[in-house]
């Protein structure tokens, strides 16, 4: 009903305890190969199949469950889609933008954690994104592309305030793992647990626990649990929270972030701790 997949078992086909990425088409320019397959057999009308097929192995690993939201920035329309499609798999929250005009445009309206940013960019250069982001969204962890990988170019884009530097071809098993680390550093400041009355959720474990019972979740309902207790308290509306909990790409007039918090109250019981704030949002009582 919500348009997440969480309760769906992924393809008997795909395998989830083995490597999320196939080692031989673990390169950018495989991945790219792969977008193009995907996109010549789309008429087939099994989106599923297709995108599966298009990227053998890479799919969502069991019980990982991360909150990270990321926008890759990348002018290879090509790259920037299967790099999206793949991180998305890995459970991300990713949005994109092909230039530095859109990066800034989407990064003057949306939080992000971590920023995956192609240094060679048309308009605005990623040189001046990262000098931008650096000083005025300090919060936000860079991870830069490029193909200069010798060792000078990659101190000049650390010295303009990236975090991280990866070259290009690159491994998305790399890619993967270097974005979830900038993920964590990003939000270090949480607590490891977080607590509220009777109600106990672990983000490193991904459990929730309501007086000592355990209540299973789907990913948006951890997800839009999660954002809440981090408010400690306090409203977040339904954009706040369509936002940090999908993506852009949701509909901004669904309801699925209203079915969603039903079935959460539902879960977790009675008395209700998630109160609805007329006009406003949300809030965790």
């Amino acid at each position: 009903m919500d348009g997440d997949a969480d309760a769906a078992a992924p393809p008997p086909a795909v395998a989830t305890d083995g490597p999320v990425v196939d080692e031989q088409a673990a390169s950018s320019s495989a991945v790219v190969s792969r977008m193009r397959l995907m996109r010549a057999a789309d008429a087939s009308g099994d989106k599923r199949a297709v995108s599966m097929r298009a990227y053998p192995g890479l799919t969502r690993r069991a019980g990982t469950m991360d909150r990270v939201r990321v926008l890759v920035v990348e002018d290879e329309q090509l790259l920037a889609d299967a790099v999206a499609e793949g991180l998305r798999r890995e459970s991300f929250a990713v949005d994109v933008a092909y230039d530095g005009d859109g990066a800034l445009e989407r990064l003057g309206v949306n939080e992000y954690d971590v920023l995956v940013l192609d240094r060679d960019l048309p308009s605005v250069g990623g040189d001046d994104v990262c000098r931008w982001v650096s000083a005025e969204l300090p919060e936000t962890r860079i991870l830069m592309l490029t193909a200069a990988s010798a060792v000078l170019d990659r101190v000049e884009g650390l010295s303009l305030g990236a975090d991280d530097y990866l070259g290009k071809p690159f491994a998305f098993a790399e890619l993967v793992a270097r974005v979830r680390a900038l993920g964590r550093r990003a939000r270090a400041a949480t607590p490891p647990v977080l607590e509220r009355g009777d109600l106990r959720l672990d983000p490193n474990r991904r459990e929730v626990f309501r007086a000592g019972r355990y209540v299973a979740l789907t990913r948006k309902e951890f997800a839009v649990l999660e954002e809440l207790l981090r408010a400690g308290g306090a409203v977040l509306s339904a954009e706040q929270l369509l936002e940090r909990a999908w993506d852009e790409h949701i509909d901004p007039f669904t309801n699925v972030l209203r079915v969603t918090v039903m079935t959460l109250r539902r879960k977790l019981g009675d008395p209700p701790v998630i109160e609805t704030v007329a006009g406003v949002g949300y809030q965790i009582r």
